[in-house]
């Protein structure tokens, strides 16, 4: 059975009463859709928390507006910048059988043999844009690293969809390497070097005394 979050239709309000909602420990938002009338609504902050926590970011779950449910997932939200605290949430009506775009996080488990050996890990993609029907929208798309040693790479085309879901990116496109111990040796000899030169100064420091 689908979550429910419940939402109140907030259309006609002013913009003072948007932030009398928030006060009141709750969040603007819009629903919208290709086969919905955009709508604003508002949503209690604490269920709204709640409801992400138990379905996921890209979960679809029922939102209940006054009596009418529509199967939504969450597209955007903005934060207060000070708090943190979520301000205002866009959500999309969809269709089961209907793709749409998503960006998952990408998630490194195990302990690289690389690692190990001494190698460096880098990651320099920590999420992904992927194109999916809503339930085969993964939480995350996790990647098991164990088995990469010093100078792997792992790219996009090493990422398993098991035909559920496409990814928007290129298939070379580097998502984590690891780097050889030695590079870290030839910075740390770089760094000897720099520091090297207040050996020169210091000569030129002892000059005047032997005149």
């Amino acid at each position: 059975m689908s979550t429910v979050l419940q939402a109140t239709n907030r259309s006609g309000e002013k913009k003072i009463s948007v932030r009398k909602l928030r006060r009141e420990g709750n969040i603007p938002a819009v629903v919208y859709g290709s086969d919905v009338e955009s709508t604003p609504v508002y949503v209690s902050a604490a269920d709204f928390a709640k409801t992400i926590k138990e379905v996921g970011r890209n979960g679809v779950f029922s939102l209940d507006v006054d009596g009418n449910k529509q199967e939504v997932v969450l597209t955007d939200y903005q934060k207060e910048v000070i708090n943190n605290d979520i301000i205002h949430a866009d959500f999309l009506a969809v269709d089961k059988s209907t793709k749409i775009n998503a960006e998952v996080n990408v998630t490194l488990v195990g302990d690289s043999q690389g690692v190990r050996d001494g190698g460096v890990l880098q990651q320099p993609l920590f999420a992904v844009s992927i194109t999916s029907t809503p339930a085969n929208i993964p939480p995350a798309i996790e990647v098991d690293i164990t088995s990469m040693q010093v100078g792997d790479v792992l790219t996009i085309a090493d990422l398993n969809t098991e035909g559920k879901f496409e990814i928007n990116h290129e298939p070379d496109e580097v998502i984590a390497s690891i780097l050889p111990p030695r590079v870290e040796e030839e910075i740390d000899t770089g760094e000897q070097q720099d520091g090297g030169v207040p050996e020169n100064e210091e000569g030129r420091e002892t000059a005047p005394s032997e005149e």
